[in-house]
């Protein structure tokens, strides 16, 4: 029998948007191949009408990680564009809680968790367990796994549903994330109890 998310549990969509997908302004290498697994997620959590949330990155047009004023990044993901919007492909309900981020000009944001409601909804809805996936691995989903951890929430990667700009930096960031204390999970793992218990000390 198969053990699935219960009470307590939130499903955590990390900044799947357009822009960070193949054809967009600062793609993810692969980041369009985990918008099926993440489908799979999502289903499981609408049938057992579990919390779903999802960020996004939210720029104003001047925004300071832009390399013209000076940042690291292309223009990506500026509010209301087609690149900031989730793709359609995506199988995100209607009743999903949508967290923007890094919206003032002057102040980036990689975590979910910064500068957002994120935590006082999560605590609100008695989340005490999150599952994270999405972009970019050692970026946002990074960022925003550590601070769900500071956050204490029992923090589970979706393994099969993240992907790094860079393959090292994403095999950095999950030794880092694990380091801390985060678990590993995938799809087929949530049919073993074991999936949601932590790590012996």
């Amino acid at each position: 029998m198969k053990v699935m998310p219960a009470a307590g549990d939130a499903l955590l969509l990390v900044d799947v948007q357009n822009d960070f997908l193949p054809g967009g302004s600062l793609p993810v290498p692969g980041g369009d191949e985990i918008i099926p697994v993440l489908n799979r997620y999502l289903a499981l959590f609408r049938a057992h009408d579990l919390p779903i949330f999802a960020t996004r990155d939210w720029h104003p047009p001047n925004h300071c990680s832009f390399l013209q004023n000076g940042g690291p990044w292309p223009p990506h993901c500026i509010a209301e564009t087609h690149g900031a919007a989730f793709p359609g492909s995506l199988e995100l309900p209607s009743h999903a809680y949508i967290i923007s981020k890094a919206t003032s000009p002057g102040k980036d944001a990689y975590s979910g968790f910064d500068d957002t409601q994120l935590d006082a909804l999560l605590r609100s809805l008695g989340i005490h367990r999150l599952l994270v996936g999405g972009l970019a691995t050692e970026y946002c989903v990074l960022n925003t796994v550590k601070d769900a951890l500071r956050y204490h929430y029992s923090t589970f990667i979706l393994k099969d549903a993240v992907r790094a700009i860079n393959v090292s930096g994403g095999l950095e960031a999950f030794e880092e994330m694990e380091r801390l204390r985060a678990i590993p999970i995938h799809y087929e793992s949530l049919a073993h109890e074991s999936a949601f218990q932590p790590p012996a000390d």
